[in-house]
């Protein structure tokens, strides 16, 4: 009897190339197109849309004091971004490469750090808007890119607390 170690690959867990014949087309496994089509995919959109919206209307409005407005513009562009960054690496699968960072959790304390700071200068740009449309504009925008950051923590929560509940059970 010979209980030699045997070694399974899965196409997940491999740090190897992908198999030549996965699919007829070689981007399939460059990018994610579920991704694009998906909920979370859609409401990473929707924060960038509305958080370069509430930017915009700021940046194009007569300000009344500097700080405040600078603030909620350095918050939008740093949401933004940073939004974006998490777009690009679920859209190109880049967590598959780099398994050194917990993905799950760096999101959510993205997550959570940018929408207290991002409601924080939503209520500072409401208070000093003094009625001026597109300030007004600008801090409505940032309040539903809040509103839309407390669904994505939510649902990366519920995400992550069902995940480890199934790891466990396994």
């Amino acid at each position: 009897m010979s209980h030699g170690a045997r070694v399974i690959r899965t196409g997940a867990s491999s740090g190897g190339p992908p198999p030549a014949a996965a699919s007829p087309g070689a981007d399939a496994e460059l990018m994610d197109g579920a991704y694009f089509r998906s909920c979370a995919g859609m409401l990473k959109v929707a924060q960038m849309i509305s958080l370069l919206v509430g930017f915009i209307s700021v940046n194009n409005s007569q300000w009344t004091e500097y700080s405040a407005y600078s603030y909620f513009q350095i918050v939008t562009m740093c949401d933004l971004v940073m939004i974006l960054f998490f777009y690009i690496v679920h859209i190109f699968r880049i967590y598959r490469l780099l398994t050194c960072i917990s993905w799950p959790l760096a999101e959510f304390l993205h997550y959570l750090i940018g929408t207290i700071l991002l409601l924080i200068a939503s209520i500072v740009a409401a208070s000093k808007s003094y009625n001026l449309t597109g300030l007004v504009a600008g801090a409505t925008f940032g309040f539903l890119a809040t509103i839309l950051c407390v669904l994505s923590i939510w649902s990366s929560y519920k995400v992550s607390c069902i995940t480890q509940s199934t790891d466990a059970a396994v």
